[in-house]
């Protein structure tokens, strides 16, 4: 008896191995590198902050809190930008706690910024409003 083998199949089934093996291969890299670059990327804190201008003309800004508020170590506010700027900030605020602008503001020509430094060194705007 005269048996043959039949070896046409081997040729494609191998190729096909292979095709599976360096496109998985590829994806695993793909997805190591950008995964790898998430890792920078900072999370947004959160934090509540209000404003308004007291009988006074003094800005009023209040610490409301947040699920991030106990991380928060300084507020600090600026109005009308660097150069002319009014600053003032409060150190570890705690809930519900306010501080004043150290000088008076004029209703429409007054733009407040209040940035949020957190125990991680980070920092974030809370607040930014034109009164």
């Amino acid at each position: 008896m005269n048996f043959r083998e039949n070896e046409e199949a081997v040729s494609p089934v191998i190729g096909v191995i292979l095709m599976v093996a360096i496109t998985v291969i590829l994806a695993a890299v793909i997805a190591a590198f950008v995964f790898g670059m998430t890792g920078n990327v900072q999370t947004t804190k959160t934090v509540a902050v209000t404003a308004h201008v007291d009988d006074n003309k003094y800005l009023v800004v209040t610490f409301q809190g947040g699920a991030d508020a106990g991380s928060v170590e300084n507020l600090n506010l600026t109005i009308n930008g660097s150069g002319t700027a009014d600053t003032n900030n409060v150190n570890t605020p705690k809930i519900g706690q306010s501080f004043k602008s150290t000088g008076t503001v004029v209703p429409g020509d007054c733009h407040a910024v209040v940035v949020a430094t957190f125990k991680d060194g980070s920092s974030q705007v809370v607040l930014e409003r034109q009164f």
